[in-house]
């Protein structure tokens, strides 16, 4: 008998033959027991079950894989690099902040008026302690011309005066009385005191509320840190590196708090300022000047420097980070740079720069984290409370917020600070992190300086260098020493956890190990499936032909 032999288009008489053919040629290990074992019922119950456990053991297996590939998940890996490195930006501000001339005749009398209210508070008469009004005033440069803004229209309202709350017990039984300031809207149908159970924070956060109504009638176009205090007056030695600094190596900014400040190296393209070698004797040296004159004691009850160090072009939020320096001590500060690089897309959200983030940002610096979470608590100020806390900068077209003009602006306010602070408005749900960042790991140490043996002669050195001139016995002046510790820096990476490539190969691993078989295999499988496709088709379609002319035979012949 003529052996039957398999065609270029194979067609198949039944279902039967076309498995039957398919276990007897695959590479799909098993399968061949199923037509072996067809005379032994048992046996081929037992290998179709097992084959059909692997299978779903397999894509078990399969499903596992893609979900967590889909989830997206990320490895982090450090590594150790050593490099000459770029100095950090440094920036440092003056923690006792000063008067401007254009509203010295205001910033009296809310002392007058904080005077009056820590009497009534506490019985304390601080007129010759904590308030100096005759103290030499810092006046702006080049604004004769605007005049005097005490002389116009503001006027400071006496209608959020400090008040003793009526006292409560607390859990242990005793009494607590609590001060604050009552705060309502526009039409004073909604009203809450402000209050804190601390009298002192309570009196420091209603004298700033004031100071940010007065300094709001600073005209926008004024340049307010174009004033007489030049960087001479804070910083009486500057070197880096054992080179003296230049006047390039910094730039100079206002504070609405602390007013001068200064920020070293901001930009980070000089290579004056790359660090070759870590250690003390190569890093920036300032001794700074840290008088203690009492301009404004209840906008800053510290002495001391504001030193903060932080990445370049970045903006610096001093009440936020950074940290004080003593008067009266010198401080060294060693730092250590990591670095994380982010991958983001489908595996985190980050960005680059931040425009592609969907709010605009009023800081001219480049993107951080905290740069947007203050943005996006300022931001609903401009629209439910039309106008702007005056700590922060303005967007086009709109006002500092000034109680003469937006009565309830600080209802408003604080309403919406008690929703950030609530977490109703969290920045970490919208904020993207940036996608490469540089982290500064610092550590510091104290020491007493100048000496008692070697005061005189720096306070002498410092008289003919700056025109210094102090009898307070060292607690006007600080110095500080920040520098690299090493420069071996710590560069910590994400990368996929599951890439494409590592999938794949997990996948031929599954299946190797239920089948022990190859990608072949796999179109074997695909084979079979269309072979499957195609008979139906074909059974299906002789079906409608045989039933078709099942129909023309039983057709009655119609006589003539």
């Amino acid at each position: 008998e003529e052996e039957k032999k398999e065609g270029l288009i194979e067609f198949y008489d039944s279902f039967k033959d076309m498995f039957e053919f398919f276990c007897k040629n695959t590479t799909i290990h098993g399968t061949i027991r199923l037509v072996c074992s067809d005379s032994n019922r048992m046996k081929t119950a037992f290998w179709t079950l097992l084959l059909l456990a692997s299978f779903g053991m397999l894509y078990w297996q399969f499903a596992l894989m893609f979900s967590q590939y889909w989830a997206y998940p990320v490895v982090l890996t450090m590594s150790i690099h050593s490099e000459p490195k770029m100095f950090p930006a440094i920036t440092i501000c003056n923690l006792d902040p000063y008067r401007f001339e254009l509203v010295s005749e205001h910033l009296v009398q809310l002392d007058q008026m904080a005077e009056e209210s820590i009497t009534f508070l506490y019985g304390i008469n601080t007129s010759a302690s904590l308030f100096h009004m005759n103290e030499k005033n810092i006046h702006v440069k080049d604004l004769s011309s605007i005049g005097n803004l005490s002389r116009s229209s503001f006027k400071l309202s006496q209608n959020f005066s400090l008040l003793r709350m009526p006292d409560h017990s607390n859990r242990s039984g005793k009494k607590d009385s609590s001060v604050g300031f009552r705060l309502c809207n526009a039409t004073g149908g909604n009203c809450f005191y402000k209050t804190y159970s601390s009298g002192m924070d309570a009196i420091l956060e209603w004298y700033r509320f004031h100071y940010m109504n007065i300094m709001s009638q600073l005209p926008v176009i004024i340049n307010v840190s174009d004033h007489e205090e030049q960087i001479e007056d804070m910083v009486y030695s500057c070197q880096y590196d054992g080179e003296p600094c230049r006047p390039s190596d910094y730039v100079h900014f206002h504070h609405p708090v602390f007013g001068s400040c200064y920020t070293f190296n901001s930009k980070g393209t000089d290579p004056f300022w790359t660090a070759t070698k870590p250690g003390v004797p190569y890093g920036l040296s300032l001794i700074l000047r840290a008088e203690q004159k009492d301009h404004i004691p209840l906008l800053s009850t510290v002495a001391g420097v504001k030193v903060m160090i932080h990445n370049h072009n970045q903006t610096p939020f001093l009440e936020h980070e950074g940290f004080d320096i003593r008067p009266g001590i010198e401080t060294t500060i060693s730092i250590q740079q990591d670095e994380v690089n982010r991958l983001g897309g489908n595996y985190g959200k980050c960005t680059m720069d931040g425009n592609d983030v969907n709010v605009k940002l009023l800081y001219n610096n480049s993107y951080t984290l905290q740069v947007l979470s203050e943005w996006l608590a300022e931001a609903p100020a401009y629209s439910e409370c039309g106008c702007g806390y005056y700590y922060y900068p303005l967007p086009p077209g709109a006002e500092y917020c000034n109680y003469n003009k937006q009565p309830a602006w600080g209802h408003c306010f604080y309403q919406l600070y008690n929703r950030l602070r609530n977490h109703h408005l969290n920045c970490f749900d919208q904020c993207p992190k940036p996608c490469r960042e540089s982290l500064y790991k610092v550590s510091a140490g104290t020491a007493k300086w100048p000496s008692a043996k070697s005061q005189d002669w720096i306070r002498q050195a410092l008289r003919h260098q700056n025109g210094y001139n102090s009898t307070s016995n060292r607690n006007d002046i600080a110095k500080v020493t920040i520098f690299y510790q090493q420069l071996n820096y710590q560069s910590v990476n994400e990368s996929p956890l599951l890439s494409e490539n590592l999938l794949l190969s997990s996948m031929g691993s599954q299946w190797s190990l239920w089948f022990g078989s190859s990608v072949l295999s796999v179109v074997e499988m695909f084979e079979l499936l269309i072979d499957t496709l195609v008979l139906c088709l074909l059974f299906c379609y002789q079906r409608f032909r045989s039933k078709k002319t099942l129909k023309v035979t039983h057709t009655p012949t119609v006589p003539s």
